[in-house]
Order: C-alpha cells, then sequence, then structure tokens
C-alpha cells in the first residue's frame, strides 16, 4: 500500500518534469514571456490585426528555418539561406518580365535553387569540405551573379501567379495569406519525414556521430547529400512565398536572412552541434523572431537595434546548449 502511495504522489511530478523537459517547453515559454510584455507595453500588439501581420512577416523566415533545421541537424549550417531565397525571386522575375510562361518560369527558378543545395551537398558529403567554408562560397558566388543577372537593380514582378501566395483569406477575425497555410503545410511534412520515417532518424544519427553512423551501416553521404538538396527545394518555395510578400525582386534582398533563420533554429532548441531538435522548435523560434521585431517596431525600436538583440539571442541560445551538452 505504501508502494502505491508513493507511486501516485511522484506521478504529477514526474509527468511535469517530463513536460518541462521538453525541448520545446522553453522556446514556448520565451515566447508567451516576450508576448505577455509586448501586451502590457503596446495595446495594440495583441490586435487581431496585428497578430494577422506577426504571421504573415513570419512565412520566409519561417520556411528557410525549415531548410537550415535540416542541415544544422546533421552538425552542419548553411550561410547561403537567403542568397538562394533571392536567386529564386530574381530568376523567376525575369523570365516572367522576358515573356516565359509564369508556371515554367517558377518552376525553372526553385529546380535552380534545388541545384544550388545539390551543388553545397555534393562538395560537403563528396569532398568533405566544411559546410561553414561551403555555404559562404556559395553566398559569394550567388551575391556577385546576382547583381550581374538583375543588373544592379531590383524590378518589380506583377505576375498574378507569382504572387498568389500573397492572396489573403479571412479565418475568423484572422487575415492569412495563403504563404502562411503553405509554411505550416511544409512544417508538418517535413516533420513527418525526420520523426517518422528512417530517412529522418538517420539524420539524427549523423547529426550525433557520423563516423558511427557510418560504421553501423547508414549511407552518411548520401543523406548528407539529400539534407542539401531537401533544403534547396524548400529555399525555393519560399522564394515564391517571398514575391507573395513582396512583388518584387531585389538582389539586395533578404541582408538578414542568414541570422534570422539560425536564430529561428537556435532559439527553437536545435544544437548547433547536430543530432538534437526539432521542427516544432524551429516553428516557435521563427515565431519568436516575429514577435520580436513586430514589437519592437511598435514600440519604435530602431531596426539595427533589432538586430543587435536578435544576435544576443542567439549567443544566449548556443551558450545554454554549450552548457546543457556539457552537463549531459
Amino acid at each position: 500500500m505504501n508502494t502505491a502511495t508513493v507511486s501516485d504522489a511522484e506521478t504529477p511530478r514526474s509527468l511535469t518534469a517530463r513536460i518541462l523537459g521538453t525541448p520545446s517547453v522553453g522556446p514556448l515559454l520565451v515566447l508567451l514571456g516576450f508576448c505577455v510584455i509586448f501586451a502590457l507595453t503596446n495595446p495594440r500588439f495583441l490586435a487581431t490585426h496585428n497578430l494577422s501581420i506577426i504571421l504573415q512577416q513570419t512565412v520566409i523566415i519561417g520556411v528557410l528555418a525549415i531548410g537550415q533545421t535540416l542541415v544544422i541537424l546533421t552538425a552542419g549550417i548553411d550561410l547561403a539561406v537567403g542568397a538562394i531565397c533571392v536567386l529564386g525571386t530574381i530568376v523567376a522575375g525575369k523570365l516572367v518580365n522576358l515573356g516565359y510562361d509564369p508556371v515554367l518560369s517558377m518552376g525553372f527558378a526553385i529546380l535552380l535553387c534545388t541545384a544550388a543545395g545539390l551543388a553545397a551537398g555534393g562538395l560537403v558529403s563528396g569532398l568533405r569540405l566544411p559546410p561553414f567554408i561551403v555555404t559562404l562560397g556559395i553566398l559569394g558566388i550567388l551575391t556577385a551573379a546576382l547583381r550581374l543577372i538583375s543588373e544592379g537593380g531590383a524590378f518589380p514582378v506583377r505576375d498574378p501567379f507569382l504572387a498568389w501566395m500573397g492572396n489573403t483569406m479571412k479565418l475568423g477575425g484572422f487575415v492569412l495569406t495563403y504563404g502562411v497555410l503553405i509554411m505550416f503545410t511544409l512544417y508538418a511534412i517535413v516533420w513527418y519525414l525526420l520523426n517518422q520515417t528512417k530517412w529522418g532518424r538517420h539524420v539524427y544519427a549523423i547529426g550525433n556521430n557520423a563516423e558511427a553512423a557510418r560504421l553501423v551501416g547508414i549511407p552518411v553521404r548520401r543523406h548528407l547529400l539529400s539534407v542539401y538538396v531537401l533544403a534547396g527545394l524548400i529555399y525555393g518555395i519560399a522564394a515564391w512565398l517571398a514575391l507573395g510578400r513582396i512583388p518584387n525582386a531585389d538582389p539586395n534582398a533578404m541582408q538578414s536572412a542568414n541570422l534570422d533563420s539560425i536564430t529561428a533554429v537556435v532559439i527553437g532548441g536545435t544544437s548547433l552541434f547536430g543530432g538534437r531538435g526539432g521542427l516544432i522548435g524551429t516553428l516557435i523560434g521563427a515565431l519568436i523572431v516575429g514577435v520580436l521585431r513586430n514589437g519592437l517596431t511598435l514600440a519604435g525600436i530602431d531596426p539595427l537595434w533589432q538586430d543587435l538583440v536578435t544576435g544576443i539571442l542567439v549567443i544566449i541560445a548556443v551558450a545554454l546548449d554549450q552548457m546543457s551538452r556539457r552537463r549531459s
């Protein structure tokens, strides 16, 4: 009888410990904390219109963070996230403005972004080059190429198909774009791949210890290549979302996309050292970035200070992850 009593007494505590130990709970508490702070300091923050804007502003970084999560889970990092996405907007916009079919133009642009991921994955998996160096090199190449293709300036893209992701629909009091729905759909698909398939388990195994994964028979190089290819495909879809958000192709756009996507992933609980984390945390992390920027904008804070705060959050998140690994 005493044993049963002790067991019954410990059940609530063990349940609470499990809940608090869930990786996404910490980021969720941070998100709620920011929401409370901004709601108390500005009554406009919780307005339905403003919350809809936050979701719409989160779409591009939220989708880019999916690909970044895949790469970071394998103990890599992608510094060409923004450049590959801009590549998609520039190529699709140029082709449509030259009179080509918009569907084929967008399809070709997404294919080109996927090819950029293939190139990065080939260099990382085939030649075993550090992901940091490879993606930094691709960033430099694309930055120059995009300015040459666009002839150094931005240009409008007015095709209805390319702007389709920006069309809105009402859901209760919220005004959502189709891009928001596509973002949640992508999260659901990639979450399933990571958590319910053998491929996803292998991705985590490679991130934990690539050599050990190879020794147990996991085709490490092939899986690494597939991760970068899938990430490139996702960046291409993000380019379509970006044209829906702002119907303008600009080679200088998304200057902070790399930092924001990495911030969303790391704040969401995914370890920069690989093998630990998940997409639910990344989605919460992307919302944290969106809420933070929106709240600071409502408060009249200069965008430069917003970047400073974002950088500080990244450092804090990485430091906490490092301390957690040492304790483990």
